[in-house]
């Protein structure tokens, strides 16, 4: 067995509240890591990809990695996989807190759930083995207002995972959360909302070593020193919200559902402005030593975590430019637990709905901050057009019909994130076909397009490369699991991820097998999606952002292409080994070391 390993799995069937150990072969750990690879492998092998994500049947996992327990900054870091409500595929969310530590030490490198519970439950994990308790006092609670009745019923020692209300009510973006943080996108809080789960709790009860210990805190205390340098600093002192006024300078902004791609008043949103005014604290994740987390004040006396997603999507992608407003929502939306870029994007797109007339809600307005907060709460009602808004916008505007899918801004179902694709090539394409659809952290390929060394204007090839590059760190980094903030204190990623991996688990690792494993996981992820109904059609961009190209103020026109996006696809699917119909050889397909055969072709859609 590796060194920060278990080899082994907990499989819980919540019905009947029973458990199964399930061995994890070193091979299998060596070749996925932990994190989302291993995730990945585990809904292989445990769960069907064509039950719906809300069946009882449905898989959801709960992964740690080797690197979790040790005293390598960000590390305390967990993944959760499922198939996803929103998109109908895999979707994986990770998120730091002391959850990951606990839950790893309860002597498993996976927790995974299946079966849906007679009751509201609360499934606790420690040494004594799984077992369930009710939930009927917290259900209907926040998140963090369950996390606090639990720990003052079970006592110190216990980590919690809980869901709010629109995971209880099946909102298909909602999430799951611990220490005020949120595995956010794909809907991951309505899969436990389904089972009847309202918390996963988990209390240490053994400790597993690295293979080196005085290797490892010598690195650890190397990476710390490093974590302080000038690529973190911003974060630092002001948190993701730094980036607002930049991509707003450069016009990859969206602003009032993607119609521009820059927000006249972004100034009253940024962190320089909020930051002197209503900055309540600055605090950091579980193990890490960043902190780039800050909690801005509400105006009614709470406090509301800010990033630079949940701005965007709440405040320019409405048009909404109160800060009052957009906090509160942000507020709003942690108290439902949602994940506020779907938010953000489902009711921007249901603003250009009113707009058109497509959709009778004459009060919902871009630019109104008191619509924003009407349309949270008429979604943490079910009343007006809440119902709507909880399916996500690629569902709601199937359901409206009509011009309304033509206003959506998503891939595969997801919301798109605060990148403007018509000035971000590389981050075009990274969207496109990234498994779990529309999102920035599985494809860091706007790097490549503001590091400057490419045409923002003149995508090609080298864009395509970076793509898979940006699209491959994250791969391994996800399963490690290392805070992506990190990314740039590293100067050769992958070799310095071996050495790491290396002193951790006691295998012989080199840059070369960490790149062959980023592969095998990228692919993994796509074989599942094709396994539960993936199409060659799912890998593009809306039709939206190729109908409404940005005119920027230098007076040039930014626009998709359509056929050049398509080469590229296509391009990037042969690279990565893929035929026409987005299979793989069978050579390729058998390093994935699972039991499925290869999947038949993708049907014609």
């Amino acid at each position: 067995m590796a060194g920060g390993t278990f080899g082994r799995a907990l499989v819980v069937d919540v019905e009947v509240g029973a458990g199964e150990v399930v061995p994890l072969p070193e091979h299998v750990q060596r070749s996925y890591l932990g994190g989302v690879g291993l995730g990945t492998w585990l809904l292989h092998e445990l769960s069907d990809p064509a039950v719906d994500p809300l069946d009882p049947a449905a898989v959801l996992a709960f992964v740690f990695s080797p690197l979790v327990g040790t005293p390598l900054t960000t590390s305390a870091k967990f993944a959760v996989v499922a198939r996803s409500p929103l998109t109908g595929m895999l979707t994986d969310a990770l998120a730091s807190s002391h959850f990951a530590i606990a839950g790893k030490l309860t002597g498993h490198d996976a927790i995974a759930v299946r079966g849906r519970c007679p009751r509201p439950s609360v499934l606790l994990v420690d040494g004594d083995g799984p077992r369930l308790i009710d939930a009927t006092d917290v259900w209907g609670r926040s998140a963090a207002d369950t996390e606090a009745a639990l720990a003052q019923r079970l006592g110190t020692g216990w980590r919690t995972a809980a869901i709010g209300p629109a995971g209880e009510r099946g909102v298909r973006y909602a999430t799951v959360s611990h220490d005020g943080r949120h595995a956010g996108r794909g809907g991951l809080g309505a899969v436990l909302g389904a089972k009847n789960l309202k918390a996963v709790a988990v209390r240490a009860a053994t400790k597993v070593a690295p293979a080196d210990p005085a290797g490892v805190l010598t690195a650890a205390r190397d990476l710390r020193a490093r974590s302080f340098g000038p690529a973190t600093a911003k974060y630092r002192e002001l948190g993701t919200l730094s980036n607002l006024l930049a991509f707003n300078a450069i016009n990859t902004l969206p602003t009032r559902n993607f119609a521009t791609a820059s927000f006249d008043d972004a100034p009253a949103l940024a962190a320089e402005e909020l930051h002197e005014l209503r900055q309540v604290a600055r605090n950091s994740c579980a193990s890490c030593a960043i902190g780039c987390e800050h909690i801005y004040a509400t105006g009614r006396g709470g406090g509301a975590r800010v990033e630079y997603e949940n701005v965007y999507a709440l405040g320019p992608l409405c048009g909404v430019s109160d800060p009052d407003a957009v906090l509160a929502a942000s507020a709003r939306c942690d108290e439902l637990g949602i994940d506020t870029i779907s938010a953000g994007g489902t009711i921007a797109w249901a603003m250009s709905c009113a707009e058109a007339g497509l959709l009778d809600a004459p009060w919902l307005r871009f630019g109104d901050g008191a619509a924003l907060l009407r349309a949270l709460d008429e979604l943490a009602a079910g009343t007006g057009i809440g119902p709507l808004l909880a399916e996500g916008s690629a569902r709601a505007a199937a359901q409206l019909g009509g011009e309304a899918p033509a206003l959506t801004v998503t891939v595969k179902g997801l919301e798109l994130p605060g990148y403007d694709p018509r000035t971000l090539p590389a981050m075009a394409l990274g969207l496109a076909v990234n498994a779990r659809g529309a999102d920035h952290n599985r494809s860091g390929a706007y790097e490549a397009d503001l590091g400057g060394e490419l045409d923002r204007f003149a995508p090609g090839d080298a864009h395509v490369a970076a793509a898979i590059e940006t699209e491959d760190r994250a791969a391994v980094i996800d399963s490690m699991i290392l805070c992506r903030f990190l990314r740039g204190v590293f100067e050769e990623p992958f070799d310095e991820w071996a050495e790491l991996l290396a002193l951790v688990t006691g295998w012989d690792l080199d840059g070369a097998e960490l790149r062959a494993t980023a592969r095998r996981i990228v692919l993994a992820k796509r074989m599942f999606n094709l396994r539960a109904g993936w199409t060659p059609a799912d890998d593009g961009l809306p039709r939206r952002l190729f109908d409404t190209p940005l005119t920027l103020p230098s007076g040039r026109t930014a626009a998709l292409d359509r056929e050049r996006l398509t080469a590229m696809i296509a391009s990037y699917h042969r690279a990565r080994g893929l035929d026409a119909d987005g299979r793989p050889s069978p050579e390729a397909y058998a390093d994935l070391h699972l039991r499925a055969p290869l999947p038949d072709a993708a049907p014609v859609p």
